[in-house]
């Protein structure tokens, strides 16, 4: 039987660490996570910034996120949003907004640098609000592999089982994760939203005889649906929302115990 595993990135193949900044208040929301953010309002969106952090760094504090952006051309993408969102409508906000600056974002990296050692890797991110034509929040997220990950991956391809990544991270970050684990580039997906999810998994099924979604949130539950075996995995939080566990067919809490499940040996939550 050939068989597929697509694997989401944060949470699930890496302990994230994500720190969140109220551009109006300064007020710090730790462990936050992004979809809940986007979540408050029906037209707002998670935009991943393509750039290097060192990059961020090295910009005047007082500088506009949005003068920052047109600049330097810095790409942006949508990750995830409520309803659908067009790049041209993000970009158009982001250039409205004259309130969040670099120092926003240079604080949140290092909220992050404090809080997790030995990154394995670091992205930054914008919440806009289209209604209001602002960045209400900015965003870090860094992580770095759970110990068992690598040999969980490397079991899989002794066993001729394909390896995918789809996830709202950009390439920039996904490329070392991939290189990591020996996950070829072009299985790995980069800024995925919910749906675009769901269709990497629906357009796998007609390649392999079995396709298995291994998720951790919210945004993975279009997916999991999709999925021949839908897997959810708890090792971030260690707690299984209602919502979660009733879309998924398989709890895990470790990411180790994916190896058992491809080879048939787990039994349904």
């Amino acid at each position: 039987m050939k068989t597929a595993v697509v694997f989401d990135s944060a949470g699930t193949l890496l302990r994230m660490h994500r720190v969140a900044k109220d551009v109006a208040t300064g007020k710090y929301l730790h462990g936050v996570v992004s979809t809940e953010l986007v979540g408050k309002k029906p037209y707002c969106a998670l935009l991943v910034m393509q750039v290097d952090s060192s990059r961020l760094v090295a910009c005047p504090s007082d500088m506009l996120v949005s003068d920052f952006i047109k600049k330097y051309g810095i790409d942006i993408e949508v990750g995830c949003s409520r309803s659908d969102v067009e790049q041209s409508t993000a970009i158009e906000v982001v250039r409205a907004d004259k309130r969040a600056s670099m120092k926003d974002l240079k604080d949140v990296m290092l909220a992050i640098k404090k809080k997790c050692k030995n990154i394995f890797y670091m992205g930054v991110g914008l919440i806009i609000d289209i209604e209001t034509k602002s960045i209400p929040y900015v965003i870090c997220t860094g992580g770095k592999m759970y110990s068992n990950t690598p040999h969980a991956i490397k079991t899989l391809h002794d066993r001729n089982i394909d390896t995918y990544v789809a996830s709202g991270d950009s390439m920039r970050n996904l490329s070392v994760l991939a290189k990591n684990v020996n996950i070829p580039l072009d299985r790995v997906f980069e800024i995925a939203t919910p749906k675009k999810k769901e269709a990497i998994v629906k357009k796998l099924k007609k390649e392999y005889d079995r396709v298995i979604m291994v998720g951790d949130g919210i945004n993975d539950i279009l997916a999991l649906r999709a999925a021949d075996l839908g897997v959810l995995s708890i090792q971030q939080t260690g707690e299984c929302p209602a919502m979660l566990c009733e879309e998924a067919d398989v709890v895990i809490k470790d990411i180790k115990e994916i190896v058992g499940i491809v080879a048939g040996n787990a039994s349904c939550n």
